[in-house]
């Protein structure tokens, strides 16, 4: 649970975020004294209004909505509060008319009364209005809802775009909006997950809310309440997304089989993030939840994939479901101009076959190739012995080159390192006895480096491996420990043409330079690995010229040595059998 904020001030960051879309929507006002946002150009005598709201803390839900072809008004509670019936009336004063107004309500209490009211007393002054209520929550159950029935979650915003887009026609009538809205609401369930609760801005941290490091918790509500099980420990993505999808689409589950999809015209997905994920982290999700979709029959005609609906900053997500019609389809399409709402995509038979997922062989398979025999360069089975051990040292050094990239850098050179080595192990493990002893091998090492290393120092392993197969290639026997020094010795001519980094900058060139020097020199391959360790361990202290280590607190140098050069220094003991 995050408990820093960068403002405290609840009240102020509610009214301050809403003036914000003053900014980035150039067709809403602001009713800053009753939290209002209303479409500017919406012409309240041709057009049905729809309007929407609840508490603040749902962003970009509800007032992001607000635009051509979505919402005509929202009004904004304070965090996971209703809004007031007097806010609501302005709502509707700002945007409704003769051809009335669609209020839009997730199934809470307080919404239901405050917006219900709302609706009467816009009757009771000539106005024609209806009120859509969404319970698509399917995790509470049919036994334990009872009367209060499901809850409003994510699955709203679908509801908020189909009415929208109906009523963006002149000729829509309310009773059409109104049968557009339903259709979406009466087909629509959603579950979701989170990893802990939230935090309310200059609130007091409710101790009871804290989950522990190796709990989950399924069903979890958009307010801050809690869910309907605690997974303990977390399950894995994919046992996590199947439980979902059961609870979304059991005929079995009599609690929860709210929508029959067996016989849908189309499925429509939302996987909504509740706040708190990545980008990068939803979309690995959103894979997993279409994946798993698909091979149960149900795959989606459409996609909707982003931040719709939160809980602050909720570390999880929903997913949400909807059967859907040709129509809905269609409205789901239509384009709008709300500033908050992510545009769905179309999900087509084919989509897998976009992925193209090339071997190794099929990437190389026409670059080693000249026409001539090459000559035998490699001792292959000593060749697979070193770098096999190589590797292994450090797969095995990841920890401790991962705490000291932590200290010095952004933590990632340990794991870096090991997923290249990984694939080097893999490659070479791969090959078995068949490995080639020609130069063809050492132009697939690099390759294999330069596909599974990335940052900085894949760039510069990159570099110098390609360059080492290409010195290399000018031999015609088996290579010695000479041959090799020389071979290198050109290679770190040409990384040096490449980066301006030199020992005594802090880099892995301080393990890598004399490494080579002391191989060139013809002292041997376990005297060229010393070399290459003590000069590792001769980072600790140096101030970092170069690299992302430049902005860190310099304190740390003191402290460890230079990730990069001690996984380096591991990798040369490796290939002296050290």
């Amino acid at each position: 649970m995050s408990t820093k904020h960068f403002v405290i001030n609840i009240d102020k960051l509610v009214v301050d975020a809403l003036e914000a879309l003053t900014l980035t929507n150039p067709d809403v006002l602001y009713y800053k004294n009753d939290k209002v946002i209303a479409k500017k150009s919406h012409d309240l005598q041709t057009h049905v209004a729809v309007i929407s709201g609840g508490g603040a803390g749902h962003e970009p839900a509800h007032a992001a909505f607000v635009g051509e072809g979505m919402l005509t008004a929202a009004a904004s509670g304070w965090i996971f509060a209703s809004p007031s019936v007097a806010q609501i009336e302005r709502a509707i004063v700002a945007v409704a008319g003769p051809k009335g107004v669609l209020l839009i309500i997730k199934n809470y209490t307080g919404d239901i009364f405050h917006f219900s009211l709302a609706a009467e007393k816009a009757r009771s002054r000539g106005i024609p209005a209806e009120v859509v209520v969404v319970g698509d929550d399917v995790a509470v159950g049919k036994t334990k809802s009872g009367k209060v029935g499901r809850r409003g979650l994510a699955g709203t915003v679908l509801v908020h775009k189909v009415a929208g887009a109906a009523a963006a026609h002149a000729e829509s009538t309310l009773k059409e909006v109104v049968a557009a809205a339903k259709e979406v609401a009466d087909n629509l369930v959603t579950v979701g997950v989170s990893l802990n609760h939230v935090h309310i801005p200059g609130r007091k941290i409710e101790e009871e809310n804290i989950m522990a490091e190796d709990e989950a918790e399924l069903g979890l509500g958009i307010h801050n309440e809690k869910g309907c099980v605690r997974l303990q420990p977390i399950p894995s993505l994919p046992d996590l997304v199947k439980t979902m999808l059961d609870q979304l689409t059991d005929k079995t589950d009599a609690d929860r089989a709210y929508v029959d999809f067996a016989t849908a015209e189309s499925v429509v997905l939302m996987v909504n993030n509740l706040g708190g994920l990545s980008p990068l982290e939803l979309g690995a999700i959103t894979n997993e939840v279409v994946g798993q979709l698909t091979s149960r029959g149900l795959r989606p005609k459409r996609l909707f994939s982003g931040t719709y609906m939160t809980s602050l900053d909720g570390p999880g997500f929903s997913v949400t479901l909807l059967r859907a019609s040709d129509i809905v389809l269609k409205y789901l399409d239509a384009p709008t101009k709300a500033v908050g709402f992510t545009p769905g995509s179309v999900v087509t038979a084919d989509s897998p076959s976009r992925v193209i997922v090339e071997s190794a062989a099929q990437k190389t398979e026409h670059s080693h190739t000249n026409g001539h025999a090459k000559p035998s360069i490699l001792d292959p089975a000593r060749f697979a012995s070193s770098v096999k051990l190589a590797c292994e040292k450090v797969i095995a050094a990841e920890p401790q080159i991962t705490q000291y990239d932590t200290v010095v850098g952004d933590g990632d050179c340990g794991y870096t390192l090991k997923r290249a080595a990984e694939a080097v192990l893999s490659f070479v493990t791969s090959l078995s006895t068949n490995i080639s002893p020609t130069v063809s091998t050492l132009q697939d090492l690099a390759e294999t480096v330069e596909n599974n290393m990335d940052g900085t120092s894949g760039a510069i392993f990159s570099i110098f491996l390609h360059a080492l197969a290409t010195s290399t290639a000018r031999f015609e026997t088996v290579l010695d420990e000479n041959s090799w020094g020389s071979a290198a010795t050109e290679a770190l001519k040409t990384l040096y043409a490449a980066t301006p980094a030199r020992p005594g900058d802090r880099t892995l060139v301080d393990a890598l330079a004399p490494f080579v020097e002391t191989l060139a020199a013809g002292e041997g391959v376990k005297n060229a690995a010393v070399a290459g360790r003590k000069g590792a361990e001769g980072t600790k202290g140096m101030n970092a010229s170069l690299g992302r280590a430049v902005y860190v607190d310099a304190r740390g140098y003191d402290r460890v040595p230079d990730p990069g050069a001690v996984g380096v220094a591991e990798l040369v003991e490796g290939l002296a059998g050290l």
